[in-house]
């Protein structure tokens, strides 16, 4: 008996990251893309969804007609469509992961109102090593008193737009929880002048643009006579795209809920 194939559909199918999973899900088994979207008026519009797929899936700016095709959605658009994602997902009835980064409270409202009809799975990195490096800095920040100083550091490319990443404050509300503080009155994200002496307890963060990084990310743990550094360096988006295939196929008919990449992994 031949294993039904789980359709897809890429929004922001036009960007680097929605072409980065077009261009894995042609070799990826059990999965078929059913569909890509792009704002209206992108230049990608009416163009083939890419290579390795059929020369009549080109993508349009519909994402309501393509929700009802599809079994999962994967949005890596921009904060401002996530409520047509959202609402075209409910609609559709179908699963969505979100990988859109800059999400603000408003945006996570509207996931979990969304969560009580449909299975979403929201991502801040979809990178499979960076949700096990979360669980990692959780569980020391848990082991350590708040003697150890924890600062956040991250890398990206000069076209990134929004500071700190979204990984680098996944990271952060990792170190508080393991630390039972509430990352945003514990936060000092930046620093400049006579600042003064660092403050107890709090979780500092860095953010470095520049070139093409992909995405590195270090958490540094720090006392009196040692250091303890986690890393987590991104070579491409190749591994975000993989990452984000991997959480559509294990999301897709699941009861309805939120979930996130740790539940892909089982930790």
């Amino acid at each position: 008996m031949t294993k039904k194939l789980i359709k897809v559909g890429v929004l922001g199918a036009g960007g680097r990251m929605g072409q980065a999973i077009i261009a894995q899900i042609a070799d990826w088994p059990g999965l078929l893309l059913a569909g890509a979207v792009e704002r209206a008026g992108h230049a990608s519009c009416g163009r083939p969804a890419g290579p390795g797929h059929s020369e009549t899936l080109t993508v349009c700016s519909n994402v309501g007609a393509i929700a009802r095709n599809c079994d999962v959605l994967i949005d890596f658009s921009a904060p401002h469509a996530l409520t047509a994602s959202l609402e075209a997902a409910q609609e559709g009835r179908c699963a969505l992961v979100i990988g859109t980064t800059g999400l603000e409270a408003q945006h996570h409202a509207a996931i979990d109102t969304a969560a009580r009809d449909i299975a979403v799975l929201q991502a801040a990195n979809t990178s499979l090593g960076v949700t096990l490096l979360a669980r990692l800095v959780e569980q020391a920040a848990r082991a350590l008193g708040p003697d150890w100083d924890i600062e956040i550091a991250e890398l990206h490319h000069r076209l990134k737009v929004d500071a700190p990443s979204g990984t680098a404050l996944a990271l952060g509300e990792a170190a508080a929880a393991g630390r039972g503080i509430d990352l945003a009155s514990h936060s000092d994200r930046g620093r400049d002048g006579i600042t003064g002496a660092r403050v107890e307890g709090q979780i500092g963060f860095a953010s470095l643009r520049g070139g093409s990084a992909a995405g590195d990310h270090m958490v540094l743990l720090a006392s009196e006579g040692e250091r303890i550094e986690l890393w987590h360096r991104a070579e491409n988006r190749t591994i975000f795209a993989r990452g984000a295939l991997k959480a559509a196929q294990w999301l897709a008919g699941k009861p309805a809920g939120r979930y996130a990449m740790a539940d892909v992994l089982g930790i």
